[in-house]
């Protein structure tokens, strides 16, 4: 990639994609370095193909349920994947736990948005679970993908009030809301070239991050913006 040149980046979906929109919008509004180069699905009813349609960006659909097991198919996926020559891969709502081959493949170079603070609330179900346990508050983050699931280290997390009478789909409203205006901002970090993983850690400005991450503050963040 020349100096200057947008980052490109491979997104995979299996559903609305409406994480994928927010990369959409936010590339073609100069405030994302990046050339989406491919959105790939597992599965052709995907919505988010459509986004990307609407978006003049190249589409691929790669069946699991065409693949004898995990291993073949994530086999298939990196050699998709590699055809477009991505300097990072975006998962948003792909809905497939990756074997560890592919994982170290893309080590470094593969980002994840989960709907919970992590690591609590790992896996799915998360906004039902929150209420559950009764928590105040609840969030996204944004992570590097290793090979447990919803374990890698957190890059940036945002943080939502769990409010009296929410029910599930509510508080999954807020906590989207938050994820849209995260995941374009870790992944213009690592097209600018500020944030990397070394030795386990995120690095952001050539400091480490605490387990934690950045923690996104929406105001700070309208200041800041151009």
């Amino acid at each position: 990639m020349k100096p200057g040149a947008p980052l490109p980046i491979v997104v995979l979906i299996s559903g609305g994609g409406t994480n994928l929109q927010s990369i959409i919008d936010a590339a073609a509004a100069g405030a994302l370095p990046v050339e989406i180069r491919a959105v790939i699905s597992n599965r052709a009813d995907a919505f988010g193909l459509e986004r990307a349609r609407r978006g003049g960006i190249h589409t691929e659909v790669l069946d699991h349920r065409e693949a004898p097991d995990r291993e073949t198919y994530d086999r298939l996926l990196v050699e998709l994947i590699d055809r477009f020559d991505p300097g990072l891969v975006v998962l948003a709502g792909f809905m497939r736990i990756l074997t560890p081959e592919l994982v170290a493949h893309y080590s470094g170079r593969m980002l994840n948005i989960h709907p919970s603070l992590l690591p609590a609330f790992r896996g799915l179900h998360t906004h039902r679970r929150a209420l559950e346990a009764e928590v105040r508050e609840h969030g996204a983050s944004v992570h590097f993908v290793t090979p447990e699931l919803d374990s890698g280290p957190v890059i940036v997390q945002a943080r939502v009030p769990v409010l009296p009478g929410d029910d599930a789909e509510a508080l999954a409203a807020r906590v989207l809301a938050q994820e849209h205006r995260i995941y374009p901002l870790a992944i213009r970090w690592f097209a600018e070239g500020r944030l990397r993983l070394n030795g386990g850690r995120v690095w952001l400005d050539g400091a480490p991050l605490g387990p934690g991450g950045h923690e996104y503050n929406p105001e700070a963040a309208e200041a800041a913006a151009p």
